[in-house]
């Protein structure tokens, strides 16, 4: 069974409309089958003009705040794609042999 899990790498600012204003936000989900470990990153950016409410200074933040700001569909197609290698990595498909020519 895949478990996955958000992570918040990086975060980007600028000083207005408020101090550390939170404009883009680098993240990656993890996805984990036994031994066996994918990552696929993921960038959201937000619009300075629209203020998320209610506004939370940046020293205030929680990785767990910032994960809810990133749109959900993002990290369910994230979490897809993430399964995808999963599975190609668990079930590799058949390669190609070279097989001598019959002639």
């Amino acid at each position: 069974m895949t478990t996955f899990t958000t992570n918040i790498l990086a975060m980007y600012t600028l000083q207005q409309p408020d101090p550390n204003y939170v404009v883009n936000v680098r993240w990656n989900v993890t996805a984990v089958n036994g031994s066996n470990t994918v990552y696929v990153n993921g960038i959201t950016e937000f619009d300075s003009s629209q203020q998320i409410t209610p506004f939370v200074p940046y020293d205030q933040l929680t990785e767990a705040t910032v994960i809810g700001w990133i749109p959900a569909e993002d990290i369910t197609q994230a979490q897809e794609r993430a399964e995808i290698r999963m599975n190609a990595l668990l079930n590799p498909p058949a390669s190609p042999q070279d097989t001598a020519l019959p002639w």
